[in-house]
């Protein structure tokens, strides 16, 4: 496995967790992709969604269910500022992720940290392990607490 996959791993360790790092045999790079590989929900798909703050440049974590897109209309009153793309550059040095493979754990640097309140409905959802082939199951209520993120609703 990579330095990245091994990052979110550590990560986990770090909080005390044990989990899993699987590789599938095909792309995980959608939440469809990835619950058809896995045989679950795609609600249950925790996607990491990385989007620059446009007037404080600062990077936003966004966690989102695979069974919703974001409403980037609502992102100042859900995230505090308009929200732009991240630049795929940015996001590879800053985070240590490439676009595709971007783990809710396991980050070189912080940020802040958002996720949709959907993902609570499931007793489990599947986070990106740090690769696009790669995932990881934990309970929602675990994710929230390990990431540090406020609860949001998408509509």
């Amino acid at each position: 496995m990579g330095k990245s996959v091994n990052r979110v791993k550590q990560a986990a360790v770090d909080a005390g967790l044990d989990i899993d790092v699987i590789t599938l045999s095909s792309s995980a790079r959608t939440a469809a992709d990835a619950a058809s590989s896995l045989g679950c929900d795609v609600g249950q798909i925790a996607k990491s969604l990385l989007f620059e703050g446009t007037q404080s440049g600062a990077l936003k974590l966004i966690l989102v269910s695979g069974a919703h897109d974001l409403n980037l209309t609502d992102a100042e009153n859900l995230f505090g500022e308009r929200l732009g793309r991240a630049d795929p550059k940015r996001v590879r040095t800053e985070t240590g992720f490439a676009i595709g493979g971007v783990a809710p754990i396991g980050h070189l640097c912080a940020m802040e940290t958002y996720m949709d309140d959907a993902l609570l409905h499931y007793a489990t959802v599947w986070g990106a392990g740090g690769a696009p082939e790669t995932v990881f199951e934990i309970k929602p209520r675990t994710l929230l607490a390990i990431t540090g993120a406020k609860l949001f609703t998408n509509s």
